[in-house]
């Protein structure tokens, strides 16, 4: 049988120094080469998704803290707006305050007479 390496496997393997033959069986010392390559080629897979996936997950994050931000913009405008509509309304109530206190003390002042 033929023994098929990815092209990944094969240049780890020549990093290393290390000529597999092209048939099977391996050796044990063989079969521990070709495992320990495997192995890097998964961590080296599995550290690649887990930089992507954090890469993500931050992108994601950042992506919300934008949005929260120009959210708190328009509520804090809006807060102000209400804060000058709520201070005008005063106003207006304390000038009509003033108006039937002093149309009272009129009237009032009618009455006794």
């Amino acid at each position: 049988r033929q023994l098929q390496l990815t092209e990944e496997e094969k240049r780890l393997l020549a990093q290393e120094g290390v000529t597999l033959p092209g048939t099977l069986p391996l050796t044990q010392a063989e079969e521990r080469i070709l495992k320990k390559v495997r192995r890097k080629i998964r961590n080296k897979q599995s550290a690649q998704d887990s930089r992507r996936r954090r890469k993500e997950y931050l992108d994601g994050l950042e992506s919300r803290a934008a949005a929260c931000s120009a959210q708190n913009q328009e509520l804090r405008k809006k807060v102000q707006e209400l804060e000058q509509r709520n201070g005008l309304l005063l106003r207006q109530l304390q000038a009509l305050i003033k108006q039937t206190s002093n149309k009272a003390a009129q009237t009032g002042t009618c009455v006794l007479v």
